[in-house]
């Protein structure tokens, strides 16, 4: 039976996934694309991550970059290349091309950075190469035949080496390179692209060729901070994740009455849409402090207000997630959703995730990104996390704004559908007073309330007002308030006429106004 190539790993996280292991083992590698887009950054975390995780020694051999402006630049992100070629792991040959000293006389060939290069690999044993960047070898030669004739002799010698090799090329204006050969000559080729769009910055990744072995096609976006390069692959694309079935309180007592008495399941997906003020920062926030008082780990990303401005409100509601954070169970992440493109929020999100490791998440709000995004490209950066999560049971919380005048059923990112519990908070307006409902939209595998539940955010947190039915209905409010007074002083005054103390008829008259939870039903 055919068995797949030998890979590389290259230790870049996502990059690994996409390409099914690494690179091709013993052949060479081409990354291409325009100036900033990450090659140099990539080639020379591949000899890094060869050097630290896979015991692969590497030579770098730079014709645009000395030795210390290298280390320089990497040392930003934490490599000591300095380290590393001291304990001889990792050889640096700059070769200095002035153009002006160039003059093309008789055959041209590249024996001479053969030699070199076959020296520097054989003095410390070196299972990795990079070639950066290819096209200051042939900038001053008009000859397009001899180019090709000695690129195809310089992968050729690449590949008799033994070693995995990346090589650099600048993206031409009709093709990959400035050559428009490198990509036919090699083995994987692999394209970065760093556009502008709408004003915001992102890089993307695409895996273009890769001889003998399957690997992702699609452009991939990836985040350059200040730990290195992290590339995004869509995640559970089987939707093979795993289903908990402990469940976890919302922390509010009211609402987990009306999930059945325990909460949603660990792992969820739960969405709360409603208007503006109508309390789902502070339902998200009464969720982070239960997971916070259980010791469990909860990451806070939210798009809109500072980390201090969130905990001062919520102290106004008897909350002090500040002591959540001074003892690192509660990590806050502040951003407005203008800082950067949706891929790069993905990233650094999943990013911080993996850092922290917590068991649950809270997007405050998702609607934000629909300053930066098309509906349909912010759905699918939603997908994408939402798999990611659920593959690890992180319960995520996600808020969305609902807009006035659009469906009220209905969220601005339409992603309801991913969505394992749908909480939906309204406004209505009786009396000339607006009163906030609470009602459970939607609860996959789980019974749930069906009434629509009046809720007060109060010194100590949310409650939940029993549903009251009064002689017109359901009220809520003022309303129910003094309907209420009224029962009561009708009560007291019937106990008066009869001259009996207070039993048997008040539970009546209880009875009349509480109509208790309601019924119970799964999704």
């Amino acid at each position: 039976m055919a068995t797949s190539i030998e890979k590389c790993p290259t230790g870049i996280q996502g990059l690994d996934e996409i390409t099914g292991g690494g690179l091709p083992r013993g052949r060479p590698t081409l990354v291409c694309g325009g100036p900033g887009c990450g090659k140099t950054l990539l080639s020379m975390e591949f000899l890094v991550h060869g050097i630290e995780q896979f015991e692969e020694k590497g030579v770098y051999v730079s014709f645009e970059e000395s030795p210390e402006e290298l280390a320089a630049n990497m040392a930003s992100l934490g490599y000591d290349l300095d380290r590393l070629v001291a304990q001889k792991s990792l050889v640096i040959d700059y070769i200095h091309i002035d153009r002006s000293e160039v003059e093309e006389a008789g055959e041209y060939n590249l024996e001479g950075l053969f030699v070199r290069l076959g020296l520097a690999i054989d003095s410390i044993g070196a299972r990795r190469v990079v070639v950066d960047t290819i096209e200051s070898l042939f900038a001053a030669l008009p000859n397009p035949f001899i180019v090709r004739a000695e690129l195809r002799r310089l992968f050729r010698w690449l590949k008799e080496k033994g070693v995995t090799a990346i090589i650099t090329g600048e993206q031409g204006e009709t093709a990959l390179t400035r050559q428009g050969l490198e990509e036919y000559v090699s083995d994987c080729v692999i394209v970065l692209d760093h556009r502008l769009e709408g004003y915001i910055s992102t890089r993307r990744l695409r895996v273009l060729k890769y001889r003998g072995s399957m690997h992702g096609t699609n452009a991939y976006p990836f985040l350059i901070d200040e730990k290195g390069i992290l590339v995004m692959p869509i995640t559970s694309l089987a939707l093979d994740h795993p289903a908990s079935t402990d469940r976890v309180s919302t922390g509010i007592a009211g609402l987990d009455a009306m999930l059945g008495g325990q909460g949603w399941y660990r792992g969820s997906t739960v969405l709360i849409s409603g208007t503006a003020g109508t309390g789902k920062t502070t339902i998200a926030a009464s969720f982070a402090d239960g997971c916070c008082r259980r010791q469990e780990r909860v990451l806070y990303f939210c798009f809109e207000e500072s980390r201090e401005q969130i905990i001062r409100n919520m102290r106004s509601v008897g909350l002090d997630l500040a002591q959540w954070v001074d003892r690192g169970l509660l990590r806050f992440h502040t951003a407005r959703s203008t800082l950067q493109g949706l891929e790069m929020h993905l990233a650094m999100m999943m990013r911080r995730v993996r850092e922290f490791r917590p068991q649950a998440v809270v997007l405050d709000p998702i609607s934000a990104f629909g300053l930066i995004g098309r509906s349909v490209e912010t759905k699918a950066m939603l997908v994408r996390l939402v798999d990611y999560l659920k593959t690890d049971q992180i319960t995520a919380i996600l808020n969305s704004l609902t807009v006035g005048g659009q469906p009220l059923e209905s969220s601005e990112t339409e992603i309801s559908s991913l969505a394992d519990i749908w909480l939906m908070l309204r406004d209505v307006e009786v009396s000339g007073e607006r009163n906030a409902l609470m009602y459970v939209l939607k609860s996959r595998g789980l019974a749930h309330s069906n009434q629509v539940r009046e809720f007060l955010i109060t010194d100590s947190g949310i409650e939940l007002v029993d549903v009251y039915v009064g002689p017109g209905g359901v009220m809520s409010g003022a309303a129910r308030l003094a309907q209420e007074a009224r029962e009561a002083a009708e009560h007291r005054a019937g106990q008066l006429e009869i001259g009996s103390p207070e039993t048997g008829c008040g539970a009546q008259a209880q009875g009349h106004g509480s109509a208790g939870r309601g019924i119970a039903r799964p999704d």
